[in-house]
């Protein structure tokens, strides 16, 4: 069956990947296995040629999330944080790393790079973005866009212990195999199919879990 790993791992090697967001640094790849190789490219190249779905939205109104991809075991897993009861939103529920757009922030994948260090403590020359999914509107009436990233498996995980209180890695196998409890809900004049996978008693849900069907169905 599948295995959940709970991260909270304390300081470990560097490894230094490319500055460029969509470029490997070669000189590293011999220490690359070829599953992550297979798992990456794979990634890149389906959403290189995806017609994304945009929305329009103030920069105000703009939040990002790293679709974090770490590969353990040959096989790939999403970096998903338990967020604390002390935030102001989303209290105690399983998110990917994010938040809302700041000015300092050139573009989204900025935006996803830099919540991404201040909630989990890694460093962006330790991700290497793959690409950007479909836009999303959360109930926030935030514009959110997933940025997929793969993670070193040699980055140190440092949570915000304001706002993360733990981190989970589960296993893209656990989404694909298992059907996920559907519940209808009425929002903005339109009913909207709410999704929800209960992993070992962790609930992913809500556009957390959208995020996960959507793009595994499109990774099919």
């Amino acid at each position: 069956g599948s295995e959940m790993c709970i991260r909270d791992r304390g300081k470990h090697p560097q490894l230094k990947w490319s500055d460029s967001p969509c470029c490997w640094n070669r000189s590293d790849l011999g220490r690359i296995a070829t599953s992550l190789m297979h798992v990456t490219d794979r990634i890149r190249e389906q959403l290189n040629g995806l017609e994304v779905r945009r929305l329009d939205g103030p920069p105000s109104r703009q939040a990002a999330v790293l679709m974090a991809v770490v590969v353990r075991a040959e096989c790939p897993h999403f970096v998903l944080t338990r967020r604390t009861r002390t935030v102001a939103t989303h209290k105690g529920q399983i998110s990917f790393p994010g938040g809302v757009r700041e000015n300092e922030d050139t573009t989204l994948v900025d935006t996803a790079l830099r919540e991404t260090h201040e909630d989990i403590g890694v460093e962006r020359e330790q991700i290497c973005v793959l690409g950007e999914f479909h836009d999303y509107l959360a109930v926030t009436d935030h514009l959110v866009r997933p940025v997929v990233g793969l993670v070193s498996d040699e980055a140190t995980f440092q949570p915000q212990r304001d706002e993360v209180e733990y981190l989970l890695e589960i296993p893209f196998s656990f989404f694909r195999e298992t059907a996920p409890s559907v519940e209808t809900r009425f929002r903005n004049g339109e009913f909207h199919n709410v999704y929800f996978y209960d992993f070992n008693g962790e609930n992913v849900w809500g556009l957390t879990a959208r995020m996960i069907k959507e793009f595994l169905d499109f990774l099919r």
